[in-house]
């Protein structure tokens, strides 16, 4: 159980890592476009949006495969499963409960989870607080259009 625990925080940390390198440089993007916004308000308000959850979800997807890739190193999956997918079911929560980790590395799943909410409520965070302050400092130009 031990080496399980390990594993899933070592995956973790490496997602975390990655979730916040790529949140720290969407941030600073979205804070040198909005300090451009001039004219066009609105045009550019969509553009910060879509380009941040766009690029959110990548990251989602960067960590989904750290997790498969984690998966494949330690055998967790049965054997002629797609990593990839059991991940996604995994951090996802979606559970659909069609394929099962092996007995040895059953928490994986679980920690996998644990670690897709905590990243996705995090990207929620972000683009909630990208789309508030973008809009605060478009308040003006958006009233010149």
């Amino acid at each position: 159980m031990l080496r399980q625990f390990l594993v899933g925080a070592t995956v973790s940390a490496c997602t975390i890592v990655i979730h916040a390198m790529i949140m720290t440089t969407v941030v600073r993007v979205a804070h040198e476009v909005r300090a451009q916004a001039i004219g066009w308000a609105w045009l550019k308000l969509a553009a910060i949006m879509i380009t941040t959850a766009s690029v959110l979800m990548v990251a989602h997807v960067c960590e989904v495969i750290v997790w498969a890739i984690s998966y494949d190193i330690v055998n967790a999956v049965p054997e002629g499963t797609a990593h990839m997918y059991f991940a996604f079911v995994n951090y996802t929560t979606l559970g659909y409960g069609d394929i099962t980790p092996v007995p040895r590395w059953q928490l994986l799943g679980p920690m996998t989870a644990m670690n897709g909410i905590l990243l996705f409520g995090w990207s929620t965070a972000v683009i909630f607080e990208v789309l508030r302050k973008a809009m605060l400092l478009m308040e003006p130009a958006t009233a010149q259009t």
